[in-house]
């Protein structure tokens, strides 16, 4: 099985989300809620192969990435010629200095498998937060998505990028593990010279959120939740969190 995020592969993952996930648009949603707040400096967890963080840098802010896969943060730093990119895991990173906000972008949040996790990650981010910092973060909403999902649901997505033709087939069903838990099967093809060739496979278990767990979550972690953001995603029916340090 190919790992998504290494190996080669973090290359083609930056090539269809290109596609997918319109950077531009990303970037203006979470300026207009950090600027609310006044916020220039911002932590991105789940930096990827830093499409996000370009638009951020271009606009001032002071920018640094986390990801938890080294050839992800490797290919940001290589497409950006930035070292503002760090590799690290969102339940347990330690910054040299606080920062005035930290994001969680592209459904990252949906990796925290167990209640542990979700409580280790607001810890982590509590301590690298500045006094009054932002939280600001998406989940996928299991109240609407697991509706869809009951059964099985088959979704074909493609992408188109430099001249290179990808498909992703997916299988999503929800499993009977601990939690609001779906299982994500997913197979990768690229086309050329109008032939059809998978390229990789990947099979995750994935999480989905309540927003009554969130606001516990929250206060159990000493952030209060500011706000509930209903955000339509490709793919999945999400939410955006906005809370802030206690």
């Amino acid at each position: 099985m190919q790992s998504l995020y290494s190996n080669g592969f973090e290359a083609i993952y930056d090539e269809m989300h290109q596609t997918f996930i319109d950077y531009n648009e990303e970037y203006h949603f979470y300026n207009n809620i950090l600027s609310k707040y006044n916020k220039k400096e911002v932590l991105e967890i789940g930096s990827g192969t830093g499409n996000l963080a370009n638009h951020f840098i271009k606009n001032d802010f002071n920018y640094l990435g986390i990801d938890y896969s080294q050839d992800m943060v490797n290919l940001a730093k290589s497409k950006l010629n930035k070292d503002c990119f760090l590799q690290g895991n969102m339940c347990s990173f330690n910054l040299k200095k606080t920062v005035e906000s930290i994001i969680i972008t592209g459904r990252t949040s949906s990796y925290l498998l167990s209640n542990k996790d979700v409580d280790s990650t607001l810890k982590a981010i509590h301590k690298n937060l500045k006094k009054d910092g932002i939280l600001c973060f998406d989940f996928i909403d299991a109240n609407r998505f697991f509706k869809d999902i009951k059964g099985g649901l088959k979704i074909k997505h493609s992408a188109t990028f430099n001249n290179k033709k990808y498909n992703r087939d997916s299988f999503l069903i929800p499993t009977t593990s601990n939690n609001f838990m779906f299982n994500w099967e997913s197979k990768y093809y690229e086309t050329q010279n109008k032939k059809k060739q998978l390229i990789a496979k990947d099979n995750s278990e994935v999480r989905a959120f309540t927003k009554n767990e969130w606001e516990i979550f929250l206060h159990l972690s000493n952030f209060k939740l500011i706000e509930f953001i209903d955000k339509p995603a490709y793919m999945f029916d999400t939410y955006i969190v906005v809370a802030k340090k206690r």
